[in-house]
């Protein structure tokens, strides 16, 4: 039994950053439920949704990110303007304020994974790498999961977004 003791505070110790099979966590951030939706093939563009948390008594700013899966990453913001749905890149990145949290989701904050090596499929797991100021570094896995069960209906178009 003490074996078997052993060995789990010694996963625990080497994955300090992992809480549970969606959870990140730092001193200052917590990271939940980071996920992506599946891609058709030749689509160069992918999307990567999480929630931040910031726990820290001070502002913290996700700067950017990367993954091997993509030559890029960068951080959008969606909007409705003039009754038409726009996506802008964040050139300064996107604030959390201490103690809150924000929420990079569909139709708002979210990642752009630009120029993929390959399609996004459904139950791959994406390791990236979210760049703050005012906080470490931090490792996470976007899990491809279906939207919406499935139905990606009333999601953004990419495909006409270029990068150069």
């Amino acid at each position: 039994m003490k074996v078997k003791a052993l060995l789990a505070a010694a996963l625990i110790t080497l994955t300090p950053t992992w809480a549970t099979a969606h959870e990140f966590v730092t001193e200052a951030v917590h990271i939940d439920h980071p996920w992506s939706r599946p891609t058709p093939p030749g689509t160069p563009m992918g999307v990567g949704y999480l929630v931040i948390r910031n726990t820290s008594d001070a502002d913290i700013t996700l700067i950017g990110a990367h993954t091997p899966r993509a030559a890029s990453v960068s951080i959008h913001e969606s909007m409705m303007h003039d009754g038409m749905m726009k996506m802008q890149p964040l050139k300064n990145g996107l604030t959390i304020p201490a103690g809150e949290t924000v929420e990079l989701k569909p139709h708002g904050y979210h990642l752009m994974l630009e120029k993929l090596n390959g399609p996004l499929q459904e139950g791959e797991s994406v390791p990236l790498t979210l760049e703050f100021d005012g906080a470490a570094a931090l490792d996470v896995q976007l899990m491809v999961e279906p939207l919406d069960g499935g139905s990606m209906k009333g999601e953004m178009d990419h495909s006409g977004h270029h990068t150069e």
